[in-house]
């Protein structure tokens, strides 16, 4: 199911931030995961309190939704997309792609 979601490299994401396009950033980690390290502009609403919380997210621009390693990140991804979120987005890979691919100085777990 995960392969049929829209997804985003972190290449291309960090592309996407540079360019300083709009978007917003949904992180979906349990709050002691954020603590280890997240991205400044990330909205951070735990995966099990998204149901809601979820009417506070922008529908105006891509939301891109990342989480540890994307699976739980695609799980949401799904479920927003059903929910009229056609902007929402995986990042491939999660935060953890991310630091080991784009921020190297970025703590992994």
């Amino acid at each position: 199911m995960l392969g049929a979601l829209p997804a985003l490299s972190v290449e291309d994401f960090a592309a996407l931030r540079e360019r300083a396009e709009p978007y917003a950033l949904l992180d979906v980690r349990e709050p002691w995961e954020v603590a280890l390290g997240t991205l400044p502009e990330a909205l951070t609403i735990p995966m099990s309190e998204l149901p809601e919380r979820a009417d506070t997210l922008p529908a105006d621009r891509p939301l891109v939704v990342l989480c540890h390693h994307g699976q739980r990140s695609g799980q949401v991804t799904a479920w927003l997309r059903r929910r009229g979120y056609d902007n929402a987005v995986n990042l491939d890979g999660g935060i953890d792609a991310w630091a080991r691919t784009v921020d190297p100085t970025m703590a992994t777990y």
